[in-house]
């Protein structure tokens, strides 16, 4: 789908208008806008414990209790990931070294110095006994197929068995808090890895006044990489005699963070609160130095062991500090840090999570998010009734001065006037609910800009709270492509999530190829007149796309996002206008002179097709890509690779689980799980959806009994 471009001064007259309407509008007070509605469609009552697996490999689970069914989900995630989930659950246990060797000692001395193993055991014991129940069942499920298909483990994860619901927990506890929220590379002190840093995600929730039917609308739309354990994606449908949840989750865990049933749905994007805090130390006669005095460490010593290559395991010593802040870590650059992570005394995320996308109305959500039980995301929801909300979610710390960068760096360990003890309550943090716009979005951008026209001032929230930096392209697009379209249909919300529109390309071509075609450089001349007749859509046909990457490079550095070229950079008062136009078009000029060499160093040509050097490669499957980089505009996401010698590249990132939901009666879903819901040797479901990535399309997702009873592949009887 293409969408239709605009030119610079249309989008600078959108963002004046936007802001003419007022910076700050009220919101709407919620009400029951769908009253008139017939009631929603109730699934029927499981009358077995079994699970039917689709022709996509999704399992429908069925159970006479929500124990059957917690079992079910924990066989069916066996069935498609035993050997990730297995390896998951032994590094969670803090013992990923003893198990697979030297290659995860980083790992287990990062969780057995934060705690998380001797958490997690405290946590269990901490959950209802409802929900604990549930949680043995999950792990059980799990066992019971490792026990009936022990030919289907990879042998060195054998010994990870039995699962229980403490490795439950604590697989769920380092996710959150220890990978989240406090990543071992920003405590260390070499950044984040890409598997961090790259994280993102897309959200659209529209209200019924916005749509073509009458009916809410919400996007999921994660993006995280393709190769990564603990953030691959698994589809499911799980149904109870009370409940129905159907959607997405990272594996391992036992509930579904992207979900939607007949009544309601939520999605997550991956927010910039800061959790967790990294204090430097003043070191001083084998203490600390703090308010002006000398204190020692506490010390406590542990072992833990390492597979050696010839199977021997070696004990090593482990001697855990810690301060008034939290463990101490030594930083590669030899200074000693302390971690100070926000939310170790809430143990019920997962509980919270089946309340709230088991919620039978917008006020019983409301109650769990109050809770305050999930660490970091932003949280959007949509329902039936018409209600949209969003929420910039996290156990934020009250801290007591200073800006989100100071924060998110280096705070000084030596003076109390930076230890925070407290946090904020649900009241204190950025939420839209029921906008006079009709949607709320996110793309990972501040909450800022969450609704058009905005309905928050940053002002009116601690500088430490959320970033207020540039609004990114693809944020950018987000928030155009619903404020400029009403009356949306669901095929038209298909449409519009498939956007792989350059924004930037939108802002700068019009100044940087008349600038080019006056050059006396033949390829410049023809590059400008490439660029020129360019859609500006990063699809499998373009001929310009590559060329605009390697252009872009250069002009905005290597993740697209600085605004030092631009004439007009980007201001909080023209949040989805701004930055336009080039600064020096003559720099602009010789940068293209250099992205021409590059381009036909990596790929041969200026235009070679960017489908030939953009694939999607899995299993056997090789078939064109489609899809940007976010920080170009586009709001499909596809983060490439560099090219190999053949000038060919894969996604590191970027469309994962994808699920677009029109509350009408019943509901209509469709989506795609882009590698496929399995990835256990043999499975024929780990590249069958990559075609239809490769095509633009996506499949109906099958809630309904009927439905599911139509395309059904294997049935498997449960016996929890």
């Amino acid at each position: 789908m293409t969408i239709l471009r605009r030119t610079v001064a249309t989008l600078l007259l959108t963002g004046w208008i936007g802001l003419a309407a007022g910076p700050v509008i009220a919101q709407e007070a919620p009400k029951d806008i769908g009253a008139a509605k017939p009631a929603a469609l109730a699934p029927a009552k499981p009358t077995k414990n079994e699970i039917l697996w689709d022709t996509y490999g999704v399992p429908h689970i069925y159970g006479k209790d929500a124990k059957a069914v917690f079992y079910g989900y924990g066989w069916a995630q066996a069935q498609s990931h035993a050997n990730t989930i297995l390896r998951l659950y032994g590094e969670a246990r803090g013992k990923g070294a003893e198990y697979f060797g030297p290659e995860y000692e980083e790992t287990t001395t990062w969780l057995l110095t934060n705690g998380v193993p001797d958490r997690a055991k405290l946590w269990y014991k901490q959950q209802t006994p409802a929900f604990r129940a549930n949680l043995d069942a999950f792990a059980k499920g799990i066992n019971a197929y490792a026990a009936a298909h022990p030919d289907k483990i990879d042998a060195d994860l054998k010994q990870v068995l039995p699962v229980s619901g403490v490795d439950v927990v604590a697989h769920a506890h380092r996710l959150m808090n220890f990978i989240y929220v406090a990543s071992p590379g920003k405590t260390i002190g070499e950044g984040d890895p890409p598997d961090i840093a790259d994280q993102g995600s897309n959200s659209w929730a529209v209200s019924p006044k916005k749509t073509a039917d009458g009916n809410a609308l919400l996007l999921q739309n994660p993006h995280l990489p393709w190769g990564t354990g603990y953030f691959i994606y698994y589809e499911a449908h799980l149904t109870g005699p009370n409940f129905e949840v159907y959607g997405a989750t990272q594996v391992g865990l036992p509930i579904i963070r992207f979900a939607f049933n007949q009544q309601m749905g939520i999605t997550n994007t991956v927010n910039s609160m800061v959790g967790a805090t990294n204090y430097k130390l003043t070191l001083k006669d084998d203490g600390y130095v703090f308010d002006g005095k000398v204190l020692p460490f506490k010390s406590q010593g542990l072992t833990y062991r390492v597979r050696q290559a010839d199977g021997t395991l070696a004990t090593k010593p482990l001697t855990i500090r810690s301060t008034v802040h939290g463990p101490v870590f030594d930083r590669k650059d030899g200074s000693k840090v302390a971690v100070r992570v926000a939310g170790l005394d809430r143990p019920k995320m997962l509980e919270q999570y089946f309340d709230m996308v088991t919620a039978p109305n917008f006020k019983a959500f409301e109650s769990a998010m109050k809770r305050l039980q999930v660490p970091t995301f932003n949280i959007m929801y949509a329902d039936r009734d018409g209600h949209i909300d969003y929420t910039f979610n996290g156990i934020a710390p009250k801290r007591s001065e200073g800006d989100l960068n100071f924060w998110s760096g280096l705070v000084p360990g030596d003076s109390s006037r930076y230890l925070w003890t407290d946090t904020h309550p649900f009241e204190d943090l950025p939420r839209v609910t029921d906008p006079v716009g009709g949607f709320v979005q996110n793309a990972n951008d501040p909450p800022w800009v969450a609704s058009w026209p905005v309905t928050m001032k940053p002002d009116d929230y601690p500088k430490y709270l959320a970033p207020r930096t540039p609004e990114s392209f693809r944020a950018q697009n987000a928030v155009k492509l619903m404020a400029e379209n009403d009356k949306i249909s669901l095929d038209r919300f298909k449409q519009l999530k498939l956007s792989t529109n350059a924004l930037m390309a939108d802002r700068v071509l019009p100044e940087l190829v008349p600038a080019a075609l006056k050059d006396k450089d033949p390829e410049v001349q023809a590059a400008a007149r490439l660029l020129a007749g360019w859609d500006r859509n990063f699809t499998a046909e373009s001929r310009a796309g590559l060329l605009f990457e390697e252009w872009a490079k250069l002009f905005a550095g290597p993740t697209f996002a600085g605004q030092g070229g631009y004439a007009i950079p980007w201001t909080e008062q023209r949040p989805i206008s701004t930055p336009y136009g080039l600064k020096d078009p003559a720099a602009a000029v010789e940068q293209l002179r250099t992205a021409i060499a590059n381009t036909k160093k990596k790929y041969g040509a200026i235009d070679r097709r960017f489908g030939d050097a953009s694939r999607f490669i899995l299993d056997g499957v090789d078939v064109p890509g489609t899809g940007g980089f976010g920080n170009l505009g586009a709001f499909r996401v596809i983060t490439w690779s560099e090219p190999d010698a053949k000038g060919i590249r894969t996604p590191n990132h970027g469309e994962t689980w994808v699920a677009m939901i029109e509350f009408s009666t019943p509901v209509k879903a469709y989506g795609l799980m882009s590698y496929g819901n399995a990835r256990q040797p043999g499975t024929t479901h780990y590249s069958d959806q990559l075609d239809m990535l490769s095509k633009d399309q996506f499949r109906e997702l099958w809630l309904r009994r009927e439905q599911v009873e139509a395309h059904v592949s294997e049935r498997t009887d449960l016996k929890p």
